[in-house]
């Protein structure tokens, strides 16, 4: 209820906005949702939705993936640490557009380059927090498992791999929120399709109902995988920890 009372008031602030600005400014809710239905019609609002869901969907495996295993490798090994530590610096401080222009100079306005930038930028995040999580682990467990000589896979998955549950989850979910975020960047400045690619078409004709369309079909995507999908896998991997009375 209060979720929904939020919306009914973001709603009635925008068509009131939209009234004392004028529709040419910021167009009403009808015409932004007349824009949107006719992109649905046309089959572009779903096309252009799925290439970007996908593009979020390796860029984020791929860069979850390898921050997983780096930022444990780092958190365990002390020379990987010292290795990896300058490169981990330039990678948090390297700014999105950076690396998303260099990545197309270097490899062409193609898939790969495109999805290899977006894993880039989020990689850095998810890094940090399980070399954190890793650091965090309780020795007295690790002792545990060497004293009754479990094997190395199964001491990992029944006394580690709980316990960098929690730090799993918050690195997925600020590594998500942000690979919303640069994936439109990346698909404006390289790509032929996508919601980003929509906006940047969208922005050049001036078309503001069709870039509020596409902004808030996103918009409306993003909430749905972050209430469905997000949360859950987030409460489940933190369901073994004491609850607050």
């Amino acid at each position: 209820m209060p979720r929904l009372l939020s919306f009914a008031i973001l709603l009635a602030t925008w068509w009131i906005a939209s009234l004392l600005t004028g529709e040419a400014k910021l167009p009403s809710p009808p015409t932004v949702l007349a824009a949107m239905i006719v992109e649905a019609k046309s089959g572009a609002l779903f096309l252009n939705l799925g290439a970007t869901l996908a593009r979020v969907a390796l860029a984020f495996t791929l860069a979850m993936t390898l921050g997983v295993v780096i930022g444990y490798l780092m958190g365990r090994v002390r020379l990987a640490d010292r290795l990896g530590d300058p490169w981990l610096i330039l990678l948090l401080n390297l700014p999105a557009l950076v690396v998303i222009v260099l990545a197309y100079i270097w490899a062409g306005l193609t898939e790969v380059a495109a999805i290899a930038a977006i894993a880039i930028n989020k990689l850095p995040n998810a890094v940090v927090t399980l070399r954190e999580g890793t650091r965090a682990l309780d020795a007295a467990l690790d002792e545990m498992a060497t004293a009754f000589a479990l094997p190395r896979w199964r001491a990992f998955r029944h006394v580690v791999l709980p316990q960098l549950a929690p730090y799993i989850a918050a690195a997925a979910r600020s590594g998500l929120s942000l690979v919303w975020k640069i994936v439109l960047v990346a698909e404006l400045l390289g790509r032929p399709n996508g919601v980003g690619f929509e906006i940047g078409t969208a922005f050049q004709l001036f078309d503001i109902p069709l870039l509020l369309a596409y902004s808030l079909s996103f918009a409306a995507v993003v909430l749905v995988i972050e209430t469905l999908l997000v949360q859950p896998f987030e409460q489940r991997l933190s369901r073994w920890r004491p609850r607050a009375a």
